[in-house]
C-alpha cells in the first residue's frame, strides 16, 4: 500500500496530480503551515499560459498579524475582486482550446461562488481535477487523522495508521525528510520522479509548470495518458 501526502495548492500543476496517481492513499495536508512566500509558496497561486509567457493567478489571503496561520485557518480576502479577475485570465487566455467548452461552465460556478476559506477552494478544485483525470484514490485529510507529530514523524503516523508501507516523495522531499525514522518503522521510501512531459500548448514555445488546467483545455480526456506517462 503506497501513501503519498501534499499541501492542497490552488490550481495544481502536473506534477501534483502525478503524486496522487502513483498512490493508493493520498494525504492531504490542510494541517500544515500556510507559506505566503518563497520557493513553496504555491498553496494560494499558480501559473497559467498566455500569448506573452505566462501570468500568476494568485488567491489573496489574510495574513496582516494572522502568522503564523494553517492552511485549514488560512481566510481569504474578499475585499479584492479576484474572483472576476481569474475567470477573466482563464477565459481569455483559453477560450479557443479545443476542449475549453467542455469545462467552461463548472469553472465560471466556480467563481462566482464566495470562497471564505483558502482550503475549500483549493479542494474543491483538486476533487473536480481528479475526476476529470479519471484518477481514483483514496484521499483523507492530515485533519482527521488527529496525529500530533509533525513532518517525518507525522508521516510515518500517517503510514501505520491507514495501513501503509510505503511512501512516495516528491521533488523536494530528500531535503526535509529522515530517511531513518522511515527505515525504523519498516516503511519503504521511493521517488516519485516526476518528468514533465511536453505537450501541444495555445503558444509557442512550450513553456512547463503550468497549471494542469492548461493541460485540460488542450488535451481533454485524453490528459490523463499524458500524465499516466511520466
Amino acid at each position: 500500500m503506497k501513501l503519498a501526502a501534499h499541501q492542497p495548492n490552488y490550481l495544481p500543476y502536473l506534477g501534483f496530480f502525478h503524486k496522487i496517481y502513483l498512490s493508493d492513499i493520498f494525504v492531504i495536508l490542510d494541517t500544515a503551515q500556510f507559506v505566503k512566500s518563497g520557493p513553496f509558496a504555491w498553496m494560494n497561486r499558480n501559473k497559467i499560459r498566455t500569448k506573452n509567457g505566462w501570468i500568476w493567478l494568485t488567491v489573496p489571503v489574510l495574513t496582516k498579524g494572522k502568522f503564523p496561520v494553517s492552511l485549514f485557518e488560512a481566510k481569504i480576502d474578499n475585499n479584492i475582486n479576484w474572483r472576476e479577475r481569474h475567470w477573466k485570465s482563464i477565459y481569455y487566455n483559453y477560450h479557443k482550446a479545443p476542449y475549453f467548452k467542455q469545462y467552461r461552465d463548472y469553472f465560471e460556478e466556480l467563481y462566482k461562488k464566495e470562497w471564505r476559506r483558502l482550503i475549500e477552494i483549493c479542494q474543491e478544485v483538486i476533487f473536480y481535477l481528479m475526476r476529470q483525470l479519471n484518477i481514483d484514490v483514496k484521499v483523507i485529510r492530515a485533519s482527521e487523522l488527529k496525529i500530533e507529530t509533525k513532518g517525518s514523524e507525522f508521516l510515518v503516523e500517517a503510514c501505520k495508521k491507514l495501513k501503509a508501507d510505503t511512501y512516495i516523495y516528491g521533488k523536494h522531499g530528500e531535503e526535509y525528510q529522515d530517511p531513518e525514522i522511515f527505515e525504523g518503522n519498516n516503511i519503504k521510501l521511493i521517488s516519485q520522479n516526476f518528468k514533465h512531459p511536453t505537450y501541444r500548448q495555445l503558444y509557442e514555445p512550450f513553456i512547463e509548470c503550468m497549471s494542469i488546467i492548461d493541460l485540460l483545455f488542450n488535451y481533454g480526456k485524453d490528459s490523463t495518458n499524458i500524465l499516466k506517462e511520466k
